[in-house]
């Protein structure tokens, strides 16, 4: 049996994506998959036992060589001469039986083992996607949503590779490495205390060289997380790279993201190449050294053939299985630097923790009566900015049923009020109570299922009209969803469209316009039908004949709720029942429009900027 055959692609490869300063092992990291692993544990059994055929089936296989040729092809007294038919049958059909047996056990092993790096990758993948989507925004401002894709995806690829097929290689070869040398042993000892100690040799410097290499592989493999994230960013905001014509400036930035990850993957490779050319050296040399000394025996007559090539049977396994096992240790390496990156995710716990109270607002008939809102001395700054107050002892009541405006310049604090209320953050200082309940002490479903929150930028989804209406209420009937559409003043448009409610919209709903998309919004939250909405400058981006829509829809989804909006255009919140002005983070003033209007403060000043009103 040809030993380049035996060595092919099992060069060793000692690579990692995991910190050297890590307190955990690798070993120690991977065990924390564990738990993704029990719940299929009868596959996990079934593959350990085809493992363990397939094992002896392969070290039962020298042993029949050895058979072969002492029995088959030479005399007993004479150790030349002629070939005994019936042994040389008995020892094919054994070979074949074995054959048969390794064959079954490695394709149900394969199966198995290729099943449960699928499975668990998949559950893995869920596991982080659903931790992630619990975070908070203090979460996103440190993580890109490129790094957490690439996580999901490259760092997951790892892990599959791992399960589903390197552990089973590293059990699959230990076995073969001790019972190989165990035979090894049994046939000379002598041969085998030498190139036992050769393979020490091979060994220490795989170990060695292995520590650079480590270091370099988590290198590039954060350098190639960070080109993903870069496209993912400029991909997003392709119509401002284009209407900039910045296509150029994009594209080189991406060719340097690409160039600095390509020179890490090469100074990995490069010392992954001495490593390979050492190992090689070392272990050809070994097995060779230990051969000539074996056919010395066979000259000298202190051994057979047919022991002789037993024995270089069994050192190519050994030799063989000791460089899996070096590739195998290399890809262990590499999963626990990716598990360590994707346990950062799994592991990462929001600040803002639910509480355990639950919200009851109570309706009137079909008619919403609203929620009673109180805002008492908040004050908060962004974890981002501590030093920058964002608000400062704000205080105000929200009537149910009624609604209040924030008008003011960009940055008083108008959008953080709205984050308050939907615990994106928690005050600094300070409370907020709806219907009398401390906001922190809500279950954080509760709370957010009787909120409704129309943005600015109005979020579409990849799908059809439908499913992103049904996003606010997911088992609402074609009755409710169509109804929603009227109110918002979106049936119309609907129904031009190619296949109405079933049209597919595209990425980002690409086939609306502004005005449409915002409707659409609308009209999620309407079919929510929440008893506190909240509005974030909902026709600030529009046109005048969209936003004349818009606010229609607007003013039929106010019906009944209590609202909190926010407005640059007055116009659209002359008939609030409450305005809030504010500047720098406090409030400094209050009133309806016609009062504040009288005053010579803030509100009147952007009143005669945008009404002409001198």
């Amino acid at each position: 049996m040809s030993l380049i055959f035996l060595f092919k692609n099992r060069i060793p490869l000692t690579e990692s994506t995991k910190t050297p300063s890590s307190e955990l092992s690798a070993w120690r990291t991977l065990k924390r998959l564990l738990p993704f692993l029990i719940p299929y544990k009868t596959r996990v059994i079934v593959a350990g036992a085809s493992l363990l055929v397939a094992a002896a089936a392969t070290l039962a296989i020298p042993t029949a060589f050895r058979l072969l040729i002492d029995q088959g092809f030479t005399l007993p007294d004479t150790g030349v001469g002629s070939a005994d038919s019936s042994q040389v049958d008995s020892v094919f059909l054994t070979l074949f039986g074995v054959a048969l047996i390794l064959a079954a056990a490695t394709a149900i092993r394969f199966y198995c083992v290729s099943w449960l790096g699928d499975r668990i990758t998949a559950d893995l993948r869920n596991a982080v996607f659903k931790q992630v989507l619990h975070q908070d925004p203090v979460f996103f401002e440190t993580l890109r949503t490129g790094e957490v894709q690439s996580r999901l995806s490259s760092d997951t690829t790892l892990i599959q590779s791992l399960i589903g097929s390197s552990i089973s290689l590293g059990l699959r070869n230990s076995l073969l490495f001790i019972g190989a040398l165990l035979m090894m042993i049994w046939s000379s000892p002598g041969l085998a205390s030498i190139i036992v100690g050769l393979l020490v040799l091979v060994v220490v410097p795989i170990l060695v060289i292995g520590r650079r290499v480590r270091k370099l592989s988590r290198d590039s493999q954060d350098k190639l997380a960070d080109t993903g994230a870069l496209a993912n960013e400029t991909l997003n905001a392709m119509q401002t790279v284009q209407s900039y014509v910045r296509e150029n400036m994009e594209s080189e930035r991406y060719s340097v993201a690409t160039d600095t990850a390509f020179h890490s993957a090469v100074r990995r490779n490069r010392n992954r190449s001495y490593l390979t050319a050492l190992a090689i050296t070392l272990v050809f040399g070994s097995i060779v050294f230990v051969l000539w000394l074996g056919a010395q025996a066979v000259i000298d007559g202190q051994m057979s053939a047919g022991l002789l090539t037993q024995f270089m049977l069994y050192a190519a396994l050994v030799a063989g299985s000791t460089g899996a096992l070096a590739e195998v240790l290399g890809d262990v390496q590499r999963a626990a630097g990716a598990t360590e990156r994707l346990l950062e995710l799994l592991d990462a716990q929001p600040t803002i923790k639910s509480g355990t109270q639950s919200l009851t607002i109570q309706s009137n008939s079909d008619m919403l009566n609203g929620a009673h809102v109180e805002f008492n001395n908040v004050s908060f700054s962004y974890p981002s900015r501590a030093n920058e107050a964002a608000l400062s002892n704000v205080s105000f009541t929200l009537e149910p049923g009624k609604t209040v405006a924030l008008v003011g310049p960009s940055g008083a604090g108008k959008t953080t009020i709205l984050q308050l209320l939907l615990r994106f953050y928690d005050p600094i200082s300070g409370s907020i109570k709806i219907e009398s309940h401390a906001t922190e002490t809500l279950g954080l479903t509760d709370l957010r299922e009787n909120i409704g929150f129309v943005s600015q930028d109005s979020v579409i989804f990849s799908d059809d009209v439908a499913a992103n209406l049904r996003y606010g209420k997911l088992d609402a009937t074609d009755a409710q969803v169509r109804q929603a559409a009227s109110d918002a003043q979106a049936l119309e448009f609907i129904e031009r469209l190619p296949n109405g409610f079933d049209t597919y919209l595209g990425e980002k709903g690409v086939r609306l316009s502004g005005g449409q998309r915002q409707r659409l919004s609308i009209a999620r939250a309407l079919l929510k039908n929440p008893p506190l909405l909240l509005l974030d400058e909902a026709t600030s981006a529009l046109d005048a004949e969209s936003e004349r829509k818009v606010q229609k829809a607007l003013d039929r989804a106010m019906n009944g709720r209590t609202t909190l909006v926010i407005a640059h255009r007055l116009a659209t919140i002359v008939n609030a029942d409450t305005i809030l002005v504010l500047d720098e983070g406090r409030v400094v003033e209050s009133g309806t429009h016609e009062a504040l209007l009288k005053t010579s403060g803030l509100y009147s000043r952007l009143a005669s900027m945008q009404f002409g009103i001198s």
